[in-house]
């Protein structure tokens, strides 16, 4: 009995301690593999482009109800500028692309609006114009490659498309 009890209270050779590391190693990679959090990332800022293409879109349809016509673009396609000073009573402030590298872009001839932004896994996304492509659109606009990439993911007045 006391050589038992002996080789119980040795407790955890180097070697086991080592093995333990490993399998909680080789884990935690499979884990983070299977998380893939990279593409979370990107995941989670196409949310937030098409959550802001959304919340414009509905500041652009009040703007249209108190002015019968939407702003109007300049040159750059930027919705800042084409807004000016009266997107005050709409927005708070107009949101950013969450990339520094990319940008919204808004097209209008008055009467309708185009607005595009660039997803990141648009070969992903069932709502992307052309999977790796340009909306159609914004190729006929002019502003296919204004979005800092490719303009794959867009809204627009209800009575044009994509």
């Amino acid at each position: 009995m006391g050589k038992t009890s002996s080789f119980y209270s040795r407790g955890l050779t180097l070697i086991g301690f080592i093995v333990v590391v490993v399998i909680i190693g080789i884990l935690a990679v499979g884990v983070i593999i299977f998380l893939d959090p990279s593409a979370q990332l990107q995941k989670s800022r196409d949310a937030q482009r098409k959550s802001d293409l959304s919340q414009i879109q509905k500041a652009l349809e009040v703007y249209y109800q108190d002015n019968n016509s939407y702003p109007t673009t300049d040159g750059n396609y930027d919705l800042g500028t084409a807004w000016g000073a009266p997107w005050l009573p709409y927005m708070g402030t107009l949101p950013k692309d969450p990339s520094p590298l990319q940008h919204y872009v808004y097209y209008s001839t008055g009467q309708s609006y185009y607005l595009y932004a660039s997803l990141e896994r648009e070969s992903k996304d069932p709502q992307a114009c052309n999977s790796g492509n340009a909306c159609a659109s914004a190729t006929t606009n002019g502003v296919a490659a204004k979005c800092g990439g490719i303009c794959n993911y867009g809204v627009s007045t209800p009575d044009v498309s994509l």
